[in-house]
């Protein structure tokens, strides 16, 4: 269970949200078991292995938490980058999908069960709270319960 806050102030001075908030393009390497969230002002979006990162869909992000064997790639053709997008779109759907349920309870464990099927347990375990549920749209104190659970 991880309580603290996210450590923004050092998030966002960091070299590559600055890159990508100035809309440089990368790709989550999809050779890894790694993904990225992306903060925003109000919520979070997860992108997994071969998800695009940056552009103009991400220039408002405010800090980023890399998760697993973390690496990007510069995509090398429009193919590349666009087959990166699809994906990207993949795993909102999917993170949406975790949304629909009503009960915030339910949310958070969720999207803690879907990050445990890719990533080693401790390394979920290591995650803030708040970043989960920023990405489902539930409090710090439900995904701190969702993990006793």
């Amino acid at each position: 269970m991880n309580q603290s806050p996210l450590p923004e102030e050092l998030l966002a001075k960091s070299e590559l949200v600055a890159r990508i908030c100035q809309g440089e393009v990368l790709i989550v390497n999809k050779k890894r078991r790694n993904g990225l969230i992306v903060g925003k002002r109000f919520h979070a979006e997860f992108a997994g292995p071969g998800a695009v990162v940056g552009g103009p869909f991400d220039r408002d992000c405010q800090w980023l938490i890399p998760i697993g064997n973390f690496s990007l790639v510069t995509p090398q053709s429009y193919d590349e980058r666009r087959s990166a997008y699809l994906i990207r779109r993949q795993w909102i759907r999917l993170v949406h999908e975790l949304t629909q349920a009503e009960n915030p309870l339910e949310r958070a464990a969720a999207i803690i069960g879907q990050l445990e099927n890719y990533f080693d347990r401790q390394v979920v375990a290591g995650l803030p709270d708040r970043a989960l549920a920023l990405l489902v749209g539930t409090q710090p104190q439900t995904v701190s319960r969702a993990r006793k659970v």
